[in-house]
């Protein structure tokens, strides 16, 4: 690492506030509106999403908190929250006596079906409306290329 900070320049500075700004203002309100709509979390809901997306509604644990980008440790506290309330369920892995799947239950359907119709009208509203269909296809582009960097950077 280099002994003298790389300051951002004036330019630099207002690209990354205005990242961070909008981010943090849009997911926490998106967060907030699913809260009321639904009474699932913001984690509920990626959760089941992606359950719900795949053909069985399972997944193995390891599997989904890599596609979520989630530790171990916080899936499995997610996972033990939302199996209390109904909405997943711990099968053992027949092949692996050490894996486990995460599956999507009866209620975990119900409850992503009915949040969303809703969800994504309101991200229609803050984020999509918000944009022309160029816009849109610049911003996956850039937000793809800075993923990509991000993976080829060590922790």
């Amino acid at each position: 690492m280099n002994a003298t900070p790389r300051w951002l320049d004036p330019d630099e500075k207002a690209a990354w506030d205005s990242f961070i700004n909008l981010q943090e203002a849009l997911i926490g309100r998106l967060s907030r509106l699913l809260q009321a709509d639904s009474k699932m979390s913001a984690s509920d809901y990626i959760v089941l999403v992606n359950l719900t997306e795949t053909g069985d509604g399972r997944m193995r644990y390891l599997e989904l908190s890599k596609l979520v980008k989630w530790e171990k440790s916080r899936m499995s506290h997610q996972v033990a929250r939302m199996m209390k309330r109904g909405l997943v369920a711990r099968e053992e892995c027949p092949d692996d006596a050490r894996g486990a799947f995460i599956v999507a239950t009866p209620a975990g359907y119900k409850a992503i079906e009915d949040a969303a119709p809703i969800h994504v009208e309101h991200v229609r509203r803050l984020f999509i409306d918000a944009l022309t269909p160029n816009q849109l296809d610049t911003f996956a582009r850039l937000s793809k290329r800075v993923s990509d960097h991000m993976e080829k950077q060590p922790d």
